[in-house]
């Protein structure tokens, strides 16, 4: 009977706007993938291609996301555990163990091993992690066109200077997480610098 360990990783914890994305892979030993790395640690182009071959060999992926909404209700762990759920229920196969970047057991309903920096030494969870980080950056590029104004395809949401400096100048918008304490503190001093 065949076995399958797939790896899961997410994208989006930190960001103060849009969705956090996570992302299951199960890699097919036959058809190897050159250049797996933590997705933090390739550039753009590096990761689109990646992200590629990843669709194409794996013998199953899956990419789930939990919403702002569902951020600012659970809060951000419990947000990222239910998209990780939702990726492993998206695979087209049923896993036998999940390799988890990280220290917390997302509790999958399938044997689950966490692994500090997985994303750094284990292939499947760094194929997670770009398909992860991709898609969400896709998703961060959508939401720019919609509302210009916050540049999110400069910084796809995270807390930079210039995410802050407009966040100051235009409010929070509907893909602001209100649970994030610097977009409170835009929420409770609208027009006012924030320290």
């Amino acid at each position: 009977m065949t076995s399958w360990t797939c790896g899961i990783d997410e994208a989006g914890r930190g960001p103060l706007a849009g969705p956090v994305f996570a992302a299951c892979v199960v890699l097919d030993p036959a058809r190897p993938i050159e250049g797996l790395a933590d997705s933090k640690q390739l550039s753009p182009l590096r990761r689109e291609r990646l992200a590629v071959l990843i669709r194409e060999r794996a013998l199953a992926w899956c990419v789930a996301s939990a919403s702002v909404a569902e951020i600012d209700e659970r809060n951000i762990l419990r947000a990222t555990f239910l998209a990780m759920h939702r990726a492993v229920e998206g695979l087209p196969l049923q896993p036998d163990l999940a390799l988890v970047d990280g220290n917390q057991d997302p509790r999958l309903g399938v044997a689950t091993r966490t692994l500090v920096k997985g994303d750094q030494i284990d292939p499947a969870i760094s194929a997670a992690s770009i398909l992860a980080k991709t898609a969400r950056d896709a998703e961060m590029m959508r939401l720019h066109a919609e509302l210009p104004a916050w540049r999110f395809d400069l910084h796809k949401g995270y807390p930079t200077a210039l995410h802050l400096e407009l966040l100051r100048a235009h409010g929070a918008s509907a893909h602001h997480r209100t649970s994030f304490a610097p977009v409170r503190a835009v929420l409770a001093s609208p027009g006012e610098p924030n320290a």
